[in-house]
C-alpha cells in the first residue's frame, strides 16, 4: 500500500484482474492536491506478500473485500471514496456493505456483477465460454495473457496498450492468477447491489468485451440512486486508454458530492 497526497478525504484506487496499482498512474496524481491517495496491490499482484496467500480466503471476492477493509483501517479512513476497476468494482461493493463507515462514495469502472448470461440477464458470456477461457488459462498462462490482453484492452490502433496489459498479466503469479480468474469470472454479486448505500457512479466504456454497456446499465438500475456515465472510451481499461476522460468524469461526480 502506498499513501500520498493531501486532504481530509481519502481516495482509494483498486486495480482489476491481472493488473497492479501502476495501472492508476495516469489518473491518481490528478487528485493528489485535494485527497489522500491510497494505492495498493491485491494479493498475487505487484508487491503483495505471496506468502500470505490462502486459497480458502481468496476463493470468493469477500476475501479481497476483507483485505480492502483491513488496508483502510490502518490509515484510519472514514467516509472515503473507493474507485474500483473491473473486478475491484464488486470488491468495493462488498467492502462498502461490510464496513459502511469506510466509503461515502463508490466509483465503479467497468463493473460486472456476473459475467455469465442467466435467463434475462446478459453478462456478455455463456457459461461454456467462461469455462473455455478458464481452461485456456489453466493450461497456458503465458499464451492466454498474450491472446486475451489485447482483446480486453481494445484499441487495436494503439498496440502499445495491449502490450502493457500483456506484460502485466505475465507478471502476476500464475497459480494465484488462475484461482483469481475463477473467483472473478464465476462470481455472482447481483444480489449485493441493492444493499449499496454509498453514493455511486458507474463509469462504462462505449465498447467493452468484458463488461458490455448493458451490464453497466444493469448495475446502474440495481444500485439505488446511482449515476451512470457512458464514456467515449473503448475497451475495458479507460484508466490507461482514456485517463483524461476518466479523470473528468470522476471529478465531476466528486464535485457534486462536495
Amino acid at each position: 500500500m502506498n499513501v500520498s497526497g493531501s486532504g481530509s478525504k481519502a481516495l482509494i484506487f483498486a486495480h482489476g484482474f491481472g493488473c497492479d496499482q501502476n495501472m492508476w498512474r495516469f489518473v491518481a496524481p490528478a487528485f493528489a492536491d485535494c485527497y489522500r491517495i491510497v494505492l495498493f496491490d491485491h494479493m498475487g499482484a505487484g508487491g503483495s506478500d505471496l506468502s500470505a496467500y490462502s486459497p480458502e480466503k481468496y476463493s470468493s471476492l469477500d476475501g479481497y473485500a476483507d483485505d480492502v477493509i483491513e488496508l483502510c483501517r490502518e490509515p484510519e479512513i472514514q467516509g472515503g471514496t473507493f474507485v474500483g476497476h473491473s473486478v475491484s468494482a464488486m470488491i468495493g461493493v462488498l467492502a462498502a456493505k461490510k464496513a459502511r463507515d469506510l466509503f461515502d462514495t463508490l466509483v465503479l469502472v467497468g463493473p460486472s456483477p456476473r459475467y455469465i448470461d442467466d435467463d434475462d440477464y446478459v453478462g456478455g458470456f455463456s457459461e461454456g465460454q467462461i469455462h473455455e477461457l478458464l481452461e485456456f488459462l489453466d493450461s497456458n498462462h503465458m499464451g492466454w495473457s498474450r491472446a486475451m490482453a489485447p482483446v480486453i484492452m481494445g484499441n487495436p490502433d494503439r498496440p502499445e496498450l495491449g502490450e502493457e496489459l500483456t506484460n502485466s498479466f505475465c507478471r502476476t503469479d500464475p497459480e494465484i492468477a488462475k484461482r483469481f480468474a475463477r473467483t472473478t469470472f464465476l462470481s455472482d454479486n447481483r444480489a449485493d447491489l441493492a444493499g449499496v448505500r454509498a453514493r455511486s457512479l458507474i463509469l462504462q466504456c462505449s465498447e467493452d468485451v468484458i463488461a458490455p454497456p448493458c451490464v453497466g446499465e444493469y448495475v446502474h438500475r440495481a444500485i439505488p440512486g446511482s449515476e451512470f456515465v457512458l464514456l467515449r472510451a473503448t475497451g475495458h481499461c479507460p484508466n490507461l486508454s482514456a485517463p483524461e476522460e476518466t479523470i473528468t468524469a470522476i471529478k465531476a461526480f466528486l464535485s457534486h458530492a462536495a
